[in-house]
């Protein structure tokens, strides 16, 4: 039986938000107190946990003085210190106060738009200060519901305007950072702009500086439009644009329920996870999941132990997958079919020559339809090797 205790060399994070949530929703208050963030800090370093990220309110309140900030901020930056945590991501809350009821950086009104840049150029700094280099945006309040409210083409341009200002701003203080954009089809709002990963990517390249800025997804919010994530961080790793990634959990296509990663859909945990081992990805894996109403602050814990503990039990699955000898047996004729036909070189970068070889070349279609794939072989073993049987 392998170890699936966590290391400090897993890179396992989570935000303030997470851990810190207290179980408030939409038809009921708030079941737990508040944990203050030196003892999320403490309590995820003792669980194996590798650091903390966080939005600028979770650490330290929008109204706080200056004085107060100090005091927050430097009383965390201690508690880091001393649990040998880090902080590899921050972002802003830009969906929380009401001045953001109908966007922030696509609002209607200037003033409000100003006000966000404002504030995120501020939280900016505090990340930075807290070692931070990854800066994610996340648009809850960047929508509508009305239509009539609001042309999309200036939303999008806004958008535009203020990430341009930013990625300037960051540079200006040679922080190093990255800008990680994280997409939602709806909820807060009825409809938010950029709403899958991959909208995200195209807008990515309209910006001055698109090397700078790449994409966060999230497993809930791409199976909230019905998606397979999946294929989703496959497209961007294939891109270099995953920057971060959130990992949690989703009942199908309803709410944003942020379940405890691997809870519901286990062999899409699995094929994430052994995609993000297999591709090498360096960045932190982490979990932007709730606990559920139910739980006192030990099922907190739990849930943040119980995140970890999937992750390593699908890494191990993930390793087992690739040495299994009746997966690979059948993956290996897949894999044989480039190099067999023979086709391959007519394939590729164009040029005028291949295309008319190409144009040339006679295919027996019956046969080719007529040839069975093992595909449900090949399902079943890997069902087989997540349920224990093989």
């Amino acid at each position: 039986m392998s170890n699936y205790t966590p290391t400090k060399a897993d890179k396992f994070t989570f935000g303030l938000w997470t851990v810190g949530n207290r179980g408030r929703d939409p038809f009921g208050e708030a079941v737990r107190p508040a944990i203050p963030p030196t003892k999320i800090v403490e309590k995820l370093a003792g669980l194996g946990a590798y650091g903390v990220n966080l939005h600028d309110n979770d650490l330290v309140p929008i109204d706080a003085t200056p004085a107060q900030k100090a005091r927050i901020v430097r009383d965390f930056k201690k508690a880091l210190r001393d649990h040998d945590m880090t902080v590899p991501m921050a972002t802003t809350n830009l969906f929380y106060d009401a001045v953001f009821r109908d966007g922030a950086f696509t609002s209607n009104d200037p003033k409000v738009r100003a006000l966000a840049l404002q504030k995120t150029m501020n939280a900016i700094d505090m990340g930075a200060e807290l070692g931070a280099r990854i800066y994610v945006f996340w648009g809850g309040r960047e929508g509508a519901e009305v239509d009539a409210s609001k042309d999309p083409r200036d939303g999008v341009k806004r958008f535009r305007e203020c990430l341009n200002y930013l990625c300037a701003y960051a540079k200006s203080k040679k922080y190093g950072m990255k800008f990680a954009l994280e997409a939602k089809p709806n909820e807060p709002r009825g409809d938010i702009y950029l709403s899958t990963t991959g909208a995200m990517m195209a807008f990515i390249e309209t910006l001055d500086d698109p090397k700078m800025v790449g994409v966060n997804p999230e497993v809930g919010h791409e199976e909230m439009a019905g998606l397979n994530f999946y294929h989703v961080v496959g497209q961007a790793l294939e891109a270099g644009k995953l920057y971060h990634i959130d990992l949690n959990n989703q009942k199908g296509i309803k709410f944003d329920q942020d379940l405890r990663f691997g809870s519901e859909n286990i062999k899409g945990a699995f094929y994430l996870v052994k995609l993000l081992e297999d591709s090498g990805w360096s960045g932190p894996r982490h979990f932007d999941a709730h606990p559920y109403r139910t739980e006192d602050e030990a099922g907190v814990w739990d849930f943040a132990a119980g995140c970890m503990r999937t992750y390593l039990i699908l890494k191990e699955k993930a390793r087992l997958f690739n040495r299994d000898a009746g997966i690979q047996t059948i993956l290996s004729q897949i894999r044989a079919q480039e190099s067999e036909s023979g086709l391959h070189a007519l394939m590729g970068k164009f040029s005028p020559a291949k295309a008319q070889k190409l144009k040339q070349q006679k295919f027996n279609k019956r046969e080719m339809a007529a040839k069975g794939l093992r595909y449900e072989k090949l399902d079943q073993l890997v069902i087989d090797l997540l349920l224990g049987a093989r």
